[in-house]
């Protein structure tokens, strides 16, 4: 019997979610749209190419949550995309309502579910979503970390003509402005990254990835990112459904790890079947505990934002 992942929003980032996840084999797939007919259209043409791929699973389209019923895990990209010269933050009050009434919905009908978020601005969403949902905090995480990762990687990578798979890096706190690239611990090939790349070409470095999303949103002009953003959530949902214990940043519920209490926030975790298993504490240096503690406040803020408009 195969997994059942349901994915709330056939925009991009949803629907390329869902072919990933279908491509794979191990989970049948409902692509959740409230534009008629649109996730029917999509996921007929993903099962479609399925004799071309080799796998069996099945992937419908629905208009409603009755065809997600028993999930093991729901993945929530609906909400409004970035528009240039967007923050995350300026989507915050409109996307609070969709996911609110999403994951009520979801609650609903996979009581059972592990919740991924990637709906923006991130972390709040995440927050929101765990209010709405009621779920525990193990089950109700945020995809964040592992894209800003992938970022951060692929731009070393490309600066020393290094394979991405010799780059080992995290970045932590929220998905904005305010991430944490973490030099102390980044590494290629086991060198560390500062000893490979001069300190003011590195900042560059750092930037440019704290501005990922708005460059590709930028060059798009009509769009946001989501070719990286899907498979950063496919590789979420591949750990969770097999169980792979895997080490990967994400935004995580935090009771006192890294000082930050009561708030999500982009950490490394052990994700496995019941979401996150374990909140991995790494040594920071003194400026990155304080830059991760400055990203929690900014986070911080959102909530508060949207506990006044509730």
């Amino acid at each position: 019997m195969r997994f059942k992942v349901s994915v709330i929003g056939a925009g991009f980032v949803g629907s390329t979610t869902a072919q990933r996840i279908y491509e794979k084999g191990y989970a049948d797939v409902v692509l959740v749209d409230i534009v008629e007919d649109k996730p029917q259209g999509l996921a007929l043409d993903m099962m479609e190419s399925g004799p071309v791929l080799g796998t069996d699973a099945t992937i419908v389209g629905s208009n409603g949550y009755e065809e997600t019923v028993d999930s093991d895990v729901v993945v929530i990209t609906a909400g409004l995309p970035r528009k240039p010269g967007m923050s995350r933050d300026d989507l915050l009050l409109t996307n609070m309502k969709i996911v609110g009434s999403v994951s009520e919905q979801v609650a609903k009908h996979s009581p059972n579910a592990v919740l991924v978020i990637v709906s923006n601005p991130l972390d709040a969403m995440v927050q929101h979503a765990k209010v709405v949902s009621g779920f525990p905090k193990e089950r109700v995480v945020g995809m964040a970390g592992i894209l800003d990762t992938a970022r951060f990687r692929s731009f070393l990578a490309m600066e020393l003509n290094a394979s991405v798979t010799n780059v080992q890096a995290y970045v932590l706190g929220g998905h904005g402005d305010s991430m944490v690239p973490l030099i102390g611990t980044t590494t290629v090939g086991g060198v560390p990254v500062a000893d490979l790349i001069e300190k003011d070409r590195l900042e560059e470095i750092v930037q440019r990835t704290r501005d990922g999303g708005a460059e590709i949103v930028k060059l798009l002009k009509t769009g946001s990112a989501y070719y990286a953003p899907s498979a950063a959530a496919a590789q979420m949902v591949e750990a969770i459904l097999l169980d792979r214990k895997e080490i990967l940043p994400c935004a995580a519920f935090l009771e006192g790890e890294y000082g930050i209490n009561g708030l999500y926030a982009g950490v490394p975790v052990k994700l496995g079947a019941k979401g996150v298993e374990q909140v991995i504490e790494i040594e920071l240096t003194e400026s990155e505990k304080a830059a991760l503690l400055k990203s929690a406040e900014s986070v911080q803020e959102l909530v508060n934002v949207m506990a006044a408009s509730s």
